[in-house]
């Protein structure tokens, strides 16, 4: 699979192909079917790969924050090492034990903090844009022009206040900064949910 996600991460998914992997291998690409019956098994592979490298540590005996900022931490390190083969995860029904494995985590963590079945699940789905947003808005980041000159002059004749006033920050970028902001933020609204949907439970059972 190495040699797959090496094709991936250089040159895309869309340039993914038997003959290629073969040519990367050194191998007749007939010789690949004797492990993988087809391109979409492949990427099925692939995604068990990256999946499988992902190493989780979770503490069951930590509170349930800690675990859920862990787990968060962890799925940004994997994509943040193959954010094009991740594309290839989360276009993929994970198939075996260890591809679920991470899912089964961060269920578990949303589980212990005392959410009922549709919500663990929202939260988790919650958890997944959130990261895979900010490696878009870090990629994305990475590509504009920090040129603070070039922008002011833009901006000279355009009705912009805020914008010029904060221009100097938002050429900033501390990626690493604006994932914790943003983790903690989530993880407060889920404990603010949580007290509320506690406080409604307790209502239901007349203990007020």
């Amino acid at each position: 699979m190495r040699a797959a996600v090496t094709i991936i991460e250089r040159d895309g998914a869309e340039a993914l192909s038997m003959r290629r992997v073969a040519a990367e291998l050194g191998a007749a690409p007939m010789s690949l079917y004797n492990h993988v019956p087809n391109k979409a098994a492949l990427l099925d592979a692939i995604a068990e790969s990256i999946m499988t490298d992902m190493e989780f540590a979770a503490d069951p005996e930590a509170d349930w924050r800690d675990q859920a900022r862990g787990l968060a931490r962890t799925f940004r390190a994997i994509t943040r090492r193959y954010p094009r083969s991740v594309q290839v995860v989360i276009t993929r029904q994970p198939r075996s034990a260890a591809g679920l494995q991470a899912l089964e985590l961060v269920l578990a963590a949303v589980r212990k903090a005392g959410f009922d079945n549709h919500v663990a699940v929202r939260l988790v789905r919650t958890f997944e844009s959130f990261v895979l947003g900010s490696l878009v808005r870090e990629s994305s980041a990475d590509r504009r022009s920090s040129d603070l000159a070039a922008l002011t002059a833009a901006l000279d004749s355009a009705e912009l206040p805020h914008t010029r006033q904060l221009l100097p920050v938002l050429v900033e970028h501390d990626h690493d900064a604006d994932f914790e902001f943003g983790l903690e933020l989530l993880i407060g609204a889920i404990s603010a949910l949580r007290t509320q949907m506690l406080r409604a439970e307790m209502w239901s059972n007349g203990d007020h």
